[in-house]
This record gives structure tokens, sequence and C-alpha cells, in this order.
């Protein structure tokens, strides 16, 4: 047994978690502190206390020693993974002026920065007007220089999550390429902050001094200081590696380092992804993401309302399964696995495309989920299946849309997130994809992922390669299923592809008559 280990700190929407791997991979000990997802001020504002995030980073630390014999000099290195484009403002003291304002959030607003005539013209020109608009309006900074000025002005560092938490554990503003995923002046094919003449600096109110040193992922940030090591009991002096964004994070530690492989996260908003030393936009204008190795991408399409979707059903017409599993003392999946595997492939004609959340091109604005096929036949049951299978064909349709673009074909999948733990969910995705689909060795692929970069930095396997290799492995994988493939196949292409065109123009009416979703 490896006496090395990686501490991973993972600080996503729902908990944090604390996680020891060995150079193996192998989880050693873990802790999770779970959050308050967000409060909402207003209907659409989702935020959080950046004070609640570090003292459950320091409570899930704790937990981790309390619970667990370990001996902290066995502890080489610390590397943090967070949730994606949540923004924290900080004052010349290093203080939060306010709350953090979560990836969720849905407030926009109107008063923007002029684009100079050049730039107008330019964006004209190539079709992308709506884009330019959409990230203007949906710009945080954009809001709180309109809408808060004071706060504003009072701002001396603007940070992603994983900046603020990297600061509050070494004392230095520094953060991974690989995290940055959000409204902020990131240059994604250049993978380093904008240059000098890029219009996001007219875009945006943010000045380059509020911004933290950026470095690559493994890069040594620093050492956990005295008093991180006092809040925490990570030992002081214990070096600090760069990671990257969580989804970044899950498709190392899912293995998925070649481009032929393409990995799935099924958490509240499902993905796939594949990684490419080459910069693809998969959608024109919409940039890949900083990949969680140096000098690669992270081609992705979202499903923003992804798993959230199978937590809502569960919430809205679950209760007698969760009644069940807590009077048998089983986990609640076995039983709604049961409820899909109850249902034929295809769910009897029950068909839905989950489009619950508004796109910005594919799909667009004005879109909206649709169930269609209901008849006398079906149940929850159907509902519940032909929601997963809404997700894999939503998700079948980035595949090729990726495939299109990079012209590489993707020929195995590997599963990550909450779902992946569905044995039900697994198989329908390998039918509806018509591929081996596998779930990784480990739940905790985003930790592993941070824990990858470390063990690189750190000198202890020598690259990415030799890391991934040692430190992932598939767990099990499940093979299509050619009856089900087949009808699956025909029902994604005569049906399910055909949807949005035709339902697109009865989407704009319901938006032009009820005013929701809102345009951009």
């Amino acid at each position: 047994m490896s006496n090395e280990y990686i501490l991973a700190i993972d600080n996503g929407t729902q908990s944090v978690r604390a996680i020891l791997f060995d150079l193996q991979g192998h989880i050693v000990a873990k802790s999770q502190v779970h959050l308050d997802a967000y409060f909402s001020v207003q209907p659409g504002w989702a935020e959080h206390e950046p004070e609640g995030y570090w003292q459950a980073l320091c409570t899930a630390c704790a937990r981790l020693w309390a619970q667990n014999d370990i001996e902290k000099s066995v502890i080489k290195g610390v590397a943090v993974t967070t949730q994606r484009g949540t923004v924290i403002n900080l004052d010349k003291f290093g203080r939060p002026l306010r709350p953090a304002i979560l990836w969720l959030d849905q407030r926009r607003t109107t008063q923007v920065p002029t684009l100079g005539p050049l730039w107008r013209t330019a964006f004209k020109l190539a079709r992308v007007e709506d884009t330019i608009n959409f990230f203007l309006g949906e710009a945080e900074a954009n809001w709180i220089k309109a809408h808060q000025p004071e706060i504003w002005d009072k701002t001396d560092k603007y940070l992603l999550l994983s900046g603020y938490l990297n600061y509050r554990l070494c004392g230095e503003f520094i953060d991974s390429i690989g995290s940055q995923v959000g409204y902020v002046p990131f240059d994604y094919k250049g993978l380093q902050w904008a240059g000098k003449r890029d219009w996001k600096w007219q875009a945006l109110p943010i000045e380059r001094r509020m911004l933290p040193e950026l470095v690559p992922p493994g890069t040594l940030m620093g050492r956990i200081t005295a008093a991180a090591a006092e809040a925490t009991g990570i030992p002081l002096g214990t070096p600090l590696l760069a990671a990257a964004a969580d989804k970044a994070c899950e498709v190392i530690g899912a293995g998925c380092l070649e481009q032929h492989i393409g990995c799935l996260s099924y958490g509240t908003t499902a993905t796939i992804n594949t990684t490419s030393r080459k910069y693809i936009e998969v959608t024109p204008f919409i940039p890949p993401y900083p990949a969680a190795v140096p000098d690669a991408y992270s081609t992705e399409v979202q499903i923003f309302r992804g798993y959230w979707m199978v937590n809502w059903f569960k919430e809205q017409f679950g209760h007698h399964e969760k009644d069940r599993a807590t009077e048998q003392g089983i986990a609640p999946e076995a039983l709604f696995d049961e409820l899909v595997n109850a249902v034929p492939p295809g769910s009897m004609g029950l068909m839905l495309q989950p489009y619950w959340t508004p796109g910005i091109k594919v799909p667009g604005p004005e879109a909206k989920g649709a169930v269609i096929g209901f008849g006398d036949v079906h149940t929850r049951a159907h509902f519940y299946r032909a929601i997963l299978e809404g997700l894999a064909y939503a998700l079948r349709e980035g595949k090729e849309r990726i495939e299109k673009r990079s012209g590489v074909p993707i020929t195995s999948l590997r599963v990550s997130g909450g779902g992946s733990q569905s044995d039900a969910a697994m198989q329908l995705t390998a039918d509806i994809f018509g591929l081996p689909t596998a779930r990784p060795h480990v739940y905790e692929t985003s930790g592993l992922g941070a824990a990858i970069d470390a063990a690189v930095g750190l000198g202890l396997h020598s690259d990415f390669n030799t890391a991934i290799h040692a430190m992932t492995r598939i767990g099990r994988v499940f093979e299509p299923q050619p009856h089900h493939q087949k009808i699956y196949d025909e029902l994604y292409r005569r049906v399910y592809q055909q949807m949005y065109a035709r339902l697109q123009p009865l989407y704009k009416e319901i938006q032009k008559i009820t005013g929701y979703p809102r345009l951009h």
C-alpha cells in the first residue's frame, strides 16, 4: 500500500468533500459536508455566502481527521476542484463584499457596456450578435456594476470560487487555467487572460488587476498558510497544486484522455465531453473549456437541467420509493431502477425532449421541455424512463455534433456523476448510443481528477498519461443490447431528431403569449 496520499477538496453545488487518494487512485478516506445549495432573495437568483463555502471546507477536513486514523505526514499535496462559474467579489483586505453568485443564477441586466463600432460590425457580419448580447446580459460583473455600483467600486479582486478557496488556503491570488469557466475575460483558445485588444475587456467592467494569476493544471501554486492550517488541520506548508473545474476533473478522473472516448456526466447539468489538443468549437462562437491537463481543451455539449430533472421527478412523484427504501434500509436508487425496468425500451411511445432550461443556440432561447406520445397505458414509471431516455437522446445528439466538428468518431463511453450509479440508466445509455458504456472504478471522479493533477505536479507520477493509467480504471461495462438498440435508433432518428424543429414555432408562440421564457 502506498504511503503517499493526495488530499482532494471537491466543492460542488450540493456538498463539499475532502477525499484522500493514494497513487493507485483508491479512496483511502473521505468526508462530506452537505450544503444548502443556494438562497434566493429574488426569484431566479442563486447566491451563497463565500464564508459558508470556506467553513464547509474546514468542517470536511476536520471530520476527515476525526473519523480516520491518518498520519498527516503522508499527505504530499492538496488540490481543489469546484463548481464552475460561481463568482466572488473581494475588497482590498480580501474580504467578500457580497454573496457569491452561483452558476445557477438566472438574473440578467440590460445595462451593459457598449462595444466599439468595429467589434459590433464584425459580430453582425459573423451573425453572432445574439450570442454576444447573451454574454453581455448574463455576465454577473455587468449586473453588479449596474445594480450594485457601490459594491463594484469597492471590488479589488473578482474571483471564481476556485480562486477564492486557493486564496484562503495559500494566501495568494492564484488559480488554475483549468478552472476558468464563466463570464470573465479569458482567452479560451490561448488558455490565458484575454489580450489587451480583446472585445471582452470592452464587454465587462473587470480590470486585469482584479484577476488572479493563472497557471496550468499540475503547477505548484503555494503552500498551506498557518491560518489555513489552523482552520483545516492540513499540515502547515503542504503544497497546494492547481487542478481544474469539476467537470474537467471528472473527465480525466474517468480516464478520458483520448479523443475517441466520450465522457458523460450525469450530474445537475448533464454533459458529454471529449479531450482534444485542438481547439474545436462544437457550436460556432461557443468555445471549448480548458481541460484538466495542460494545453488541452474539453469539447462539451451541455443539457443544463440534466439530472436535475431526475431529482425533480423523485421529489414530485417518488415518495413511495423513498418510504419503502427507508423501511427496508436500502438505497432508493435500487427501487427507482425497478421503476425503469418495469417499462420496455421506448417507454411505449412516450418521448421527452429535456430542454427544461433555454439555451443560446442549440437549443435556442425560446426552447422549452416537451413530452409527446401520452396514452392511457402510461404511468409514472413510463414518465421516469422517458426522462432518462430523453437525456440520453440529447447527449447522443451532442456526441454526433462533436464527431462532426472534430472528425474523430467516439467509440466508447465512460459515465460519471450521480446518474452513473443506476444500472438501468447505464444500460439504456449503452443501448441509445450503441456503444460499450463503462462506469469508472470510483464514484468520486472529480476528486480523483484533482488528485491526478496534484500527483503529476509533485512528480509522484512522471506525466499525465502515466498518472491516468495508474490511477483510473473502468468498473462494470454495459454492452448495447441489439434489439433495444434498434428500437432506440428508430425512435431517435425518426422522432426525437424531428421534435425540436417542429415544436420550435410553437415555443415562440408560447413565449409571445406568456412572456416565458424571456428571450435574451
